[in-house]
């Protein structure tokens, strides 16, 4: 590709981003630059000051990264030029692309939308039409049939790269979207190029650890990069080439793993960000048609964060003064649950939860779930959802991943948080309850684990 044929894009977390002047023509399309107005974790600014960032530039430090897997895994692959430009691309277009469906403030308003038979999804839509769609279900819709998807097919086509490959990459393992159009040589390359975009070492977490640690302040999402891309490789099984680590790099994947963990504890269920979608919730519940999330997507997307706080603003609810002029519910009490060492805490906030409803307090209880994995979890492997990356050993043996490191049987156990949130204004009756029950609790001699008291 010619420098004139490039454009060079400036970004605080990767440096310079090349971009092709075919790409710049989407990423220009109007569904696109829309994400310049969603941010990338909603409520979260509330607390992290810095962490205003977008989707847009996430999504574009994505493409990048995942260029960079792909270069490095398909360098150990004989594939014909062209074929491994239409892999690439397609590739690239699809991390691109990956999270244009999001709703206003990323994930906090999905509780709004459609059921997913309503966005006309046809296999994409799974077998029950009737669940609630969330924000991938419409990225596959813009995809497949949208005014962005019309601008894919007119400046793709002849690299042959049709919308259903973009859509099929983003939409992970399921066997419906299997069109066959990735096979070369005998080998299914499917599996390794949706392991890229969505996986357990995939661009998408790569670049939003380092860009939401970066935001936010924090240490906790930083881990290396370079060496953990520089040791991808591919691993052909039964027909299929997937992702494989090599062990050298086994350190750098666990630190990586860790990093999803604790960013997770700090910033992401965060206690601030977490009421505040609560009461956005409830504003939802009270006010129903106030703010809505359409079906149609070409309406949906011309929706962002800046509607939803004109929406709020212009609302006389309650909940929707509150999220405007930041008068949150304050936490009163946090702990652990779900640990054998905290089997008590459940049980005090249930308790708490009814002698505040007797002292007429208002009051909103929180389940806050962090997990290693979502990839290599019981529930994924029982549901068959599971798509196998590899170790390669020095002796070039490949392992399964979760089998290589024990960092998913230590961290088997999900860590729960409950939490307690209160109207403020009514403080010191709901720490006078608290107290009591604790106490209460203590003379019993029920065993409780504090995290946290206001």
């Amino acid at each position: 590709m010619r420098d004139r044929d490039v454009i060079h894009i400036r970004d605080p977390i990767h440096g310079t981003l090349p971009v092709s002047l075919r790409e710049i023509k989407v990423i220009d399309h109007p569904v696109f630059q829309r994400l310049r107005n969603i941010k990338q974790l909603g409520f979260a600014d509330l607390s992290f000051p810095g962490a205003t960032h977008t989707r847009y530039s996430h999504s574009l430090g994505a493409m990048h990264v995942a260029t960079r897997i792909f270069d490095r895994v398909f360098a150990h692959t004989e594939l014909p030029a062209r074929v491994h430009e239409r892999f690439r691309q397609a590739v690239r277009l699809a991390m691109l692309f990956h999270d244009v469906g999001h709703a206003p403030l990323s994930h906090t308003t999905e509780m709004l939308m459609p059921p997913v038979g309503e966005l006309g999804l046809g296999v994409f839509a799974g077998t029950d039409v009737s669940r609630r769609a969330t924000h991938e279900d419409y990225t596959l819709k813009i995809v497949l049939d949208s005014s962005l998807s019309e601008l894919v097919t007119r400046l793709f086509d002849d690299e042959g790269i049709i919308p259903s490959d973009i859509a099929e990459i983003i939409a992970g393992s399921l066997s419906a979207h299997a069109s066959g159009r990735f096979r070369h040589g005998g080998v299914d390359y499917a599996p390794v190029l949706r392991q890229i975009v969505s996986s357990e070492c995939d661009a998408d977490r790569m670049d939003y650890l380092q860009r939401d640690s970066f935001f936010s302040g924090v240490n906790y999402g930083k881990f290396d990069a370079d060496w953990l891309i520089d040791n991808v490789c591919p691993v052909v099984r039964d027909g299929g080439c997937y992702l494989a680590i090599k062990s050298r790099a086994i350190f750098s994947f666990e630190d990586f793993l860790l990093s999803r963990y604790h960013m997770f504890a700090t910033v992401y269920l965060h206690h601030t960000p977490v009421i505040f979608e609560k009461m956005l919730a409830r504003y939802f519940q009270e006010a129903q048609g106030e703010f809505m999330l359409p079906a149609d997507v070409e309406k949906y997307a011309q929706l962002d964060d800046m509607d939803l706080w004109v929406t709020l603003r212009r609302s006389k609810n309650q909940w929707a003064r509150r999220i405007v002029e930041r008068r949150a519910y304050m936490m009163l009490d946090e702990r652990h649950v779900g640990a054998p060492t905290a089997s008590g805490n459940a049980e005090l906030h249930l308790e708490l939860a009814d002698r505040l409803s007797e002292r007429g307090v208002d009051h909103i209880v929180t389940r806050s779930r962090s997990i290693l994995s979502k990839y290599f979890s019981k529930a994924s492997s029982s549901a068959g959802h599971k798509t196998p990356i590899f170790v390669v050993t020095g002796s070039d043996e490949t392992v399964p991943l979760e089998e290589f490191t024990p960092l998913y049987a230590r961290y088997e156990t999900p860590a729960l948080l409950s939490r307690v949130f209160i109207e403020p204004e009514k403080r010191e009756d709901a720490r006078q309850v608290l107290q009591s029950v604790v106490q209460e609790r203590r003379a019993r001699a029920e065993p409780t684990v504090p995290l946290a008291e206001a």
